[in-house]
């Protein structure tokens, strides 16, 4: 029987077992990434139970937790486990679902459980040749935004490396300034995160750029592989002082990228607006859709039974 004694933290150290597994069975959320856990640590306490060849994952946040079907090989009885330890929890929706092969079979298995789309944590995905070329007329502003920005601000591109880490970290405060993360508990969790990516850049596997504008950094983005085909981007912050910049780190991230891959997930919107029209704007590929259970579905579907 799975129990919570079998989870433990997720840290750094785990980076090749993680690497491993994730080589066998490739990801397409941001959410699953190691990274992501590691760098996002203090707000949501990842933790991971290794059981039958297989990663379950859990996150908890303010004190209640959640779980993610079984990475590795299909087994019915551990996936049965799971939907009890989780229907534990005090959760509401304590079933999180991150992949389309794990929403199939679980649908498969149990035809009666309700699965709720969660919009606010749809990844967008993006041909990496059109956020790289901007190509025809949908991108028509996007295009005369970045020629304008280019040409006033004089941009130069450089390697995020041991060197500049310092520069990029006092643009970092003065992005987290300007947005008086102070004032808001997510912006602070996401400075830490970033900053921690920065720290650890090589451990994590990450990469990044940054574009210096009038000889000061104006904004950065850090990257890596989430799978054969597609790149993530973690993290894109930009400052106001030239206008355009977002869209220059955008495009020139996009451009490195699209040597590699074919898409690229730039993560959720997380629900607010003015990141939802920025991303929409963009014309996303596709979307990889998140799917909850409710408690009481949950329920239902253990009294029911699997298939």
């Amino acid at each position: 029987m799975l129990s919570d004694s079998d989870f433990r933290p997720v840290t750094l150290d785990d980076r090749e077992l993680f690497a491993r597994h994730y080589e066998l069975f490739p990801q397409v959320h941001s959410d699953n990434t190691f990274a992501n856990m590691v760098c996002w640590n203090p707000y949501a306490d990842y933790r991971y139970a290794f059981v039958q060849d297989c990663i379950i994952l859990s996150s908890t946040i303010g004190g209640l937790t959640r779980y993610r079907p079984p990475i590795g090989p299909r087994s019915p009885e551990l996936l049965c486990d799971l939907l009890e330890l989780a229907a534990r929890s005090d959760d509401k929706n304590p079933l999180v679902i991150l992949d389309p092969g794990s929403r199939e079979w679980i649908s498969e298995l149990y035809p009666h459980m309700q699965l709720v789309p969660e919009r606010k944590y749809f990844d967008y995905v993006y041909l990496a040749q059109d956020l790289a070329e901007l190509p025809g007329k949908r991108y028509l502003t996007i295009r005369h935004q970045l020629n304008k920005f280019q040409k006033t601000c004089s941009p130069q591109i450089e390697k995020i490396c041991r060197e500049n880490v310092g520069e990029i970290e006092e643009f970092l405060d003065q992005w987290c300034d300007w947005k008086d993360c102070d004032s808001d508990p997510m912006l602070l969790h996401e400075k830490e995160a970033v900053f921690f990516a920065l720290s650890h850049l090589e451990r994590l596997g990450l990469s990044g750029i940054a574009i210096r504008a009038g000889g000061k950094i104006g904004a950065m983005s850090l990257f890596e592989g989430l799978n054969r085909e597609t790149a993530l981007v973690h993290f894109e912050k930009g400052l106001p002082d030239c206008k355009g910049i977002y869209r220059a780190i955008n495009a020139e991230t996009a451009k490195m990228l699209a040597v590699h891959y074919t898409y690229i997930n730039r993560e959720s919107d997380m629900g607010v607006e003015g990141i939802r029209e920025a991303k929409m704007r963009y014309h996303p590929h596709h979307m990889e859709e998140v799917h909850l259970v409710k408690q009481e579905d949950l329920q239902i579907a253990l009294h029911q039974g699997a298939k």
